[in-house]
């Protein structure tokens, strides 16, 4: 007969894992200047990732600490997004406040250094990525999305195209513990597109059904090497008890989910497994054939309908 709080025993072996956030991932892809029809991955000019938290590890799982409102691009006056390249005039994150994640949305774009994710079945290099925009507006978002025209003095009217969504699932990061090892994983599975549609684009990208990445973040107070990374101007500057876990090391664990919340934050990714992946992922989920719209998915959100052009990557599984 229990006699108090389900515990258990003090013996009991422990999961190598601990969830220390869960929620939705969405995958886009944004076509070259000029490219209104992508057909392959040569036409593709960045890949971004949006993750949006739902549940946090601590107290409530609902409070998460993120940039101060009042720093990083949506409060700068240089917002251009043009070929995705960082401004000069941005500055990273900065200052410090807590969100409800269960009250307020919070989104982060993330911008990916290789138009791909790692492929999970070799043995590759790191792959960079950084945190571009982290706002609880998503009409911030949509902007981020959206297409841009400009005028140049060599080629007269350009236009930079829409991103297109080309993946939704949902993710977790993972406390993950073997042995004297330690890491954060950012584990994922895909919803949509179903498994019974093509996948061309996801393919192409490296977007499989499920994986799971080692992640680590980079130390913004160590140098870069030449050509690499943010410029020092544009790095996250993150409060002091998030810089003091870095000490004189280069990367560390992405331990507490909060580093992401830092516009100018850079990370790494590390191929790890594409093997069942549902006790990390912490929930079971069914895929579907087509997108059930309600008034949190993200789809909606950008103003999309499911008969534009532009989401034919994320129903159908093919180029737009």
């Amino acid at each position: 007969m229990a006699t108090g709080d389900d515990e258990a025993p003090p013996d009991a072996p422990q999961p190598p894992y601990e969830i220390l956030e869960r929620g939705e991932i969405y995958f886009f892809y944004r076509p070259k200047v000029s490219v209104e029809e992508p057909h392959s991955r040569d036409d593709v000019q960045h890949m971004y990732l949006v993750l949006r938290p739902e549940f946090a590890a601590g107290e409530g799982g609902a409070v998460e600490e993120k940039q101060s409102s009042d720093s990083g691009i949506v409060s700068s006056s240089t917002k251009s997004r043009r070929n995705g390249a960082v401004g000069e005039g941005k500055h990273g994150g900065d200052g410090a406040e807590n969100i409800e994640i269960g009250k307020k949305p919070l989104f982060r774009y993330i911008v990916m250094g290789r138009k791909s994710l790692p492929e999970t079945t070799k043995r590759t290099r790191p792959y960079w990525g950084f945190v571009e925009l982290v706002t609880t507006n998503p009409d911030d978002l949509k902007k981020m999305l959206a297409a841009e025209e400009y005028e140049t003095k060599t080629r007269g009217h350009r236009v930079n195209p829409a991103a297109r969504p080309v993946g939704e699932g949902v993710y977790t990061l993972v406390h993950h513990h073997s042995g004297t090892r330690t890491d954060t994983r950012l584990v994922y599975k895909l919803e949509y597109p179903g498994p019974h549609k093509k996948h061309e684009p996801q393919d192409a990208l490296n977007i499989e059904d499920q994986a799971s990445y080692i992640i680590q973040i980079k130390n913004p107070e160590q140098p870069a090497p030449p050509s690499t990374g943010l410029g020092r101007k544009r790095r996250a500057l993150f409060p002091a008890h998030l810089q003091a876990k870095f000490g004189s090391r280069r990367f560390v664990p992405a331990d507490p989910p909060d580093f992401l919340n830092y516009e100018g934050a850079e990370f790494i990714l590390i191929p790890a497994s594409s093997a069942a992946i549902e006790p990390e992922l912490g929930v079971e989920i069914e895929t579907s054939d087509s997108v059930n719209k309600n008034d949190d998915d993200l789809i909606e959100i950008l103003g999309l309908s499911k008969d534009s052009k532009r989401i034919r990557p994320l129903i159908n599984g093919v180029w737009a």
